[in-house]
């Protein structure tokens, strides 16, 4: 057995959510915020059989799409003057981690 932690974007979390439960996968989810960018994402938990991992990585993969944003980006030249600038960063898609189980019960 297998835990998938996928990190994604709230902006596809509903869609990540509803494509895992008609895949039949049961997932925890839970509201993070990334350390970075400072802004909030969605982690799912999933316990899934070894010789799902694929089909469920599959289903996170298509429902997490990449998408650039614009982020305000202040420089400093010294006291009191500041330049703000914006800076096109790349956000959305999932990072995903697979991690042996040692132990599973559902009581």
């Amino acid at each position: 057995m297998k835990m998938i932690i996928a990190v994604v974007n709230n902006d596809d979390s509903n869609a990540v959510m509803r494509a895992l439960t008609k895949a039949n996968f049961q997932a925890t989810k839970l509201a993070t915020t990334g350390g970075f960018l400072m802004a909030g994402n969605t982690t799912f938990l999933i316990g899934v059989d070894d010789n799902r991992v694929d089909s469920a990585i599959e289903v996170i993969s298509a429902h997490s799409k990449k998408r650039k944003q614009a982020m305000p980006a202040v420089t400093s030249y010294g006291v009191g003057m500041y330049d703000p600038m914006t800076v096109e960063v790349s956000v959305g898609g999932a990072t995903i981690f697979v991690m042996n189980v040692e132990r599973f019960e559902k009581v």
